[in-house]
């Protein structure tokens, strides 16, 4: 019999001050290469009691938990979002699963807006600033936020400073509460897109969301719309984005997230002027990333326990 629980830690990355509290409790696990491939991984499955996921671009399916045993009583993710788990293959075997809500989302509303300033003006397309102008400025405008949830609020709650017109969001339910303190407005996705001078992506990749900004989205947009993505690169088909782009369907867009990450170099998206990008930096504070390291620990250690977790996952609706 282990002395102490045996816990796979999915790359070495982790923030030391989650991996030290880690290592007070459990036999810790991480692969050796800067870049661990899934074989990898699953070559270090066997016969662990708790794992630690760190990567939303690698499935945590069933040939993961097949390869971990039916010992294992937990999975804690590093992260807020959930697409990368089957969910329903953790729910049908009885192991919890952790993740990190609230944690990131001051972050992510913080780059959501700096990504709306610089879509929007330009600025960091002209080489000349005699060619600076703004025709469409964010005072007065009418913004749309697709899913109202920690982040999209947020980011609702930082417009307030720039006198917007009209605030409009969607969403499988009104937030009356938040929407009355904010003067939002709850209409259809079809109208926010209709509507909004920026729109701004919000909500999790579920499969009702997955593709949701495409051809017909972008055709029913304003030729003024600014598009601002901190969610997920799946719920925008980006040949749609990339044609909108190019032909003034919309007039610009701020990404955190794109499709294939890192953006491969060949990327149309690195080429259009009415296009910025960042790295997916939306939790790239170190406050944010050793709350969620921690956190996720905790949730890790507690399902170890057999207790509850501080941020167990239940359900996602935007």
């Amino acid at each position: 019999m282990r002395s102490k629980p045996r816990v796979l830690v999915t790359h070495h990355q982790v923030q030391p001050v989650a991996l030290a509290l880690l290592r007070q409790y459990c036999d810790v696990i991480v692969p050796a290469a800067q870049f661990p491939t899934r074989a990898e991984i699953l070559s270090l499955c066997a016969n662990i009691d708790g794992l630690l996921w760190t990567s939303y671009k690698m499935k945590l399916d069933r040939q993961v938990l097949d390869a971990c045993g039916s010992q294992l009583k937990v999975v804690s993710l590093t992260m807020n979002g959930v697409d990368c788990v089957d969910t329903r293959e953790l729910a049908k075997r009885g192991i919890p699963l952790g993740h990190t809500p609230s944690i990131p989302n001051g972050a992510v509303a913080d780059i959501a807006i700096g990504l709306m300033i610089a879509a929007s003006t330009g600025f960091l397309a002209f080489e000349d600033s005699s060619d600076y102008r703004t025709e469409h400025p964010i005072e007065g405008s009418t913004v749309g936020i697709v899913g109202l949830g920690g982040i999209g609020l947020l980011v609702a709650r930082r417009l307030q400073g720039f006198n917007v017109g009209s605030l409009l969001y969607c969403g499988h339910s009104a937030k009356e509460q938040a929407a009355q303190q904010l003067n939002a407005q709850f209409v259809t996705k079809e109208e926010l897109l209709r509507c909004s001078d920026f729109v701004f992506i919000c909500c999790p990749l579920t499969v009702e969301t997955v593709g949701m900004f495409d051809r017909d989205a972008f055709a029913s947009m304003r030729p003024n719309a600014v598009l601002i993505n901190v969610a997920r690169g799946a719920i925008v088909d980006e040949l749609a984005l990339i044609a909108a782009l190019k032909s003034g369907q919309i007039r610009a867009a701020g990404l955190d997230t794109v499709t294939t990450e890192p953006v491969p170099l060949d990327s149309e998206l690195f080429h259009l002027p009415n296009c910025v990008m960042v790295p997916h930096l939306g939790t790239a504070t170190k406050k944010t990333r050793d709350a969620m390291a921690v956190r996720a620990v905790e949730n890790l250690l507690a399902g170890l326990r057999g207790e509850s977790m501080p941020s167990q996952f239940m359900s996602f609706n935007y």
